[in-house]
């Protein structure tokens, strides 16, 4: 039609919108969710043994990462229940999945994991201001036990999740229990060698401060994915750049607008412009194999446009 710009729209039709989730597959999904099964059953369960040792102890540290082992069992069941809703198909009202939920676990893991650094630092407060004596034996060899199984959900986690930002979240709030443990030991060696027992709030602290640098990063990267923020590293501009100085054909992109569905599931949207005579249905193909080989963007809606027309 004379006067309007010529247009060709497309999608990349090897992923249908309806589709489950595309950023892992059955069998990583399963694996993901057996590991965090395991993870819950470990910490949930010795989760008491540390509450009973940590209040016959008198042990802040063992009772901190007692309470860190309590919400990081409640965590943990949200990121497993999280990855099966996220596998779920699509359906006509939430046309890209759920893998939203999943991200949105990972945020409020990361939340949590900020509410228990400040309880720790607040009792650790107390027990520096009015010092309580702990008994360092049974101390240890709780804190010895809490090291063993965190060790183990760490390991199991970690070769599971990938780069799946929920399990990385549950993996952090384990590894902070981890850590927890290893200042309990390290207290409780201290308490039993020389009788000194602000150690045990003072490690308490070191902790916490551990535990926010993990959260802070889990908490970003998750904001940034729920507020459709660009993958790391890749900007609209640099795109654009891109396809107009490697794909033939391209006279110039714009409009272009770069999100996650997750951190597996890139998405874009641009136009380019090309010559009037030009092939559009092989720069279009061009275009989305530049995205998905330079840009690990697997799922992009191209339009074309006859640059002449467009004035």
């Amino acid at each position: 039609m004379p006067g309007h710009a010529s247009h060709h729209h497309a999608h990349d039709h090897s992923h249908s919108h309806l589709s489950p989730l595309r950023g892992a597959s059955p069998e990583q999904l399963a694996k993901r969710r057996r590991a965090l099964g395991i993870a819950v059953w470990l910490t949930g369960g010795f989760m008491l043994a540390e509450i009973a040792g940590g209040l016959i102890s008198g042990s802040l540290a063992l009772l901190a990462d007692a309470g860190h082992m309590l919400t990081d069992t409640a965590s943990l069941l949200l990121a497993r229940i999280a990855i099966g809703l996220a596998a779920r198909p699509a359906d006509p009202r939430r046309t890209y999945g759920f893998d939203r939920i999943s991200v949105l676990a990972a945020f409020v893991n990361g939340l949590a994991l900020f509410v228990i650094a400040a309880w720790i630092v607040v009792e650790a407060w107390h027990r520096l201001s009015e010092p309580a004596p702990v008994t360092g034996g049974l101390m240890f060899w709780v804190a010895v036990g809490g090291l063993v199984v965190n060790i183990i959900s760490f390991k199991v986690l970690s070769a599971a999740g990938g780069e799946n930002l929920n399990v990385r979240a549950a993996a952090l709030h384990v590894l902070g229990d981890l850590l927890g443990s290893l200042a309990a030991i390290i207290a409780a060696i201290i308490i039993m060698l020389s009788g000194w027992t602000p150690i045990d709030p003072l490690l308490s602290v070191l902790v916490a401060l551990l535990i926010l640098r993990s959260a802070y990063a889990v908490v970003r990267e998750s904001a940034n994915i729920l507020l459709e923020g660009a993958p790391p590293h890749v900007d609209g501009d640099g795109i654009a750049a891109d396809l107009e100085s490697q794909v033939a054909g391209v006279l110039s992109a714009r409009h272009v607008h770069v999100w996650m569905i997750s951190e597996e599931r890139p998405m874009a949207t641009l136009e380019v412009s090309v010559k009037p005579a030009s092939d559009r249905d092989a720069i279009l193909q061009a275009v989305k194999q530049r995205l998905r080989e330079h840009w690990s963007i697997d799922h992009a809606t191209v339009e074309v446009s006859a640059a002449q027309e467009s004035a």
